[in-house]
């Protein structure tokens, strides 16, 4: 359990959650998932010694489940936010391991891969923040090293005012810091699914692996649906606060509305790519079977052609292969040679006459 109190600009770790918060500041509680299990009596005296109530049992059970989606509540004294995060490296298996997820293959988008998320948990009071992630989750500890470098540096003015001002503060830089990684990742999906287009789009493609297309396609409904539930509960959250008097700190208040609608904006970015993503993958798919499409029919107009060509040859075979005794030059020692170049004519005269009327012409 990390626990670090922030006071007058500057901040400093604890061994153990205080009896009261600072008068001008507050107290930060981290911890994961197992330990909150473990030490739930000692958060919830936390809870109640520095924020004024224990959390609710329905809340602490949200903030348990790693499956819970991206969620925003709120009670009298303090508000509960579930934000899901974007998995590092360290968290993604060796394969897909998710219900209906195929085995990645040679072929398909690696980064896709990546669209795996973990929940974290906010308990935000007016002197408190609680949070709870997964164990790998390293989030807690970049901001935790992130203030203490700041607060370190010579010029502690500057230093202490990028320190958060409050628990909904530091919420709320946390969550932008997680829809940021969001955004990290486009760069790789777009060179991927570009390079995927390519190929798709290229006349004479084989073997396209639609099992991992089908794959990608689902990871890419799985993130819209996931930026809509983050969209929503920083919605109600910002909602919630813009409908509060906001008393003597009008200056504070602004910065936290300013700070979640940065959030949502970024959110509505994500989505917005996540949308054009599906389109341009939807776009290469349709573009890909009208190409297959118009070539198969560049084939079967050359072979229609060609049949063509010795429709007549055939007629003239089959009319000097008639069993009858008197036909025209059946006894010439000519005959062969004459009906011959008549083939090799007719049949040039077809060709001619089809390459200049473009049947046997490529197109393009």
């Amino acid at each position: 359990m990390l626990v670090v109190e922030f006071a007058g600009g500057t901040l400093r770790f604890l061994e153990q959650a205080p009896a009261r918060a600072p008068d001008a500041g507050f107290v930060w509680i981290a911890l994961e998932h197992e330990a909150l299990e473990a030490e739930l009596p000692l958060v919830q005296q936390a809870a109640q010694a520095l924020g004024g109530s224990p959390l609710l049992e329905l809340h602490v059970k949200d903030l348990r489940n790693a499956a819970h989606p991206s969620h925003y509540d709120y009670t009298s004294v303090y508000d509960l936010m579930i934000f899901r995060r974007l998995a590092t490296h360290a968290e993604l298996p060796a394969e897909a391991d998710d219900a209906g997820d195929v085995r990645w293959r040679r072929g398909s988008l690696p980064a896709f891969r990546r669209i795996r998320t973990q929940p974290v948990g906010f308990a935000a009071f007016d002197r408190l923040l609680i949070t709870v992630h997964t164990p790998d989750c390293a989030i807690a500890k970049t901001f935790a090293d992130r203030f203490a470098a700041e607060a370190a540096r010579p010029n502690g003015g500057a230093a202490r005012s990028r320190m958060p001002a409050g628990p909904d503060d530091l919420m709320l830089r946390m969550l932008n810091f997680m829809v940021d990684s969001y955004l990290d990742l486009r760069k790789q999906l777009d060179r991927e699914l570009e390079q995927w287009q390519r190929n798709l789009l290229q006349p004479r493609s084989r073997g396209v692996d639609w099992g991992a297309l089908m794959a990608a396609r689902q990871a890419l409904h799985r993130l819209e649906d996931l930026c809509e539930e983050q969209h929503d509960a920083v919605q109600e959250w910002l909602d919630t606060h813009q409908e509060q008097t906001p008393g003597t700190r009008q200056a504070e208040h602004d910065n936290l509305v300013a700070r979640a609608r940065d959030v949502i904006e970024h959110i509505a970015r994500v989505m917005q790519h996540v949308r054009r993503m599906e389109h341009g993958a939807e776009t290469a798919v349709q573009i890909h079977f009208s190409v297959q499409g118009q070539r198969t029919n560049e084939i079967m107009r050359v072979l229609t052609a060609l049949t063509a060509v010795f429709l007549p040859l055939n007629l003239i075979t089959g009319f000097f292969g008639m069993n009858f005794e008197f036909l025209p030059l059946i006894h010439s020692v000519d005959a062969m040679w004459i009906v011959l170049g008549l083939m090799i004519a007719v049949a040039l005269v077809l060709l001619m006459l089809f390459w200049r009327k473009r049947y046997l012409a490529r197109s393009g």
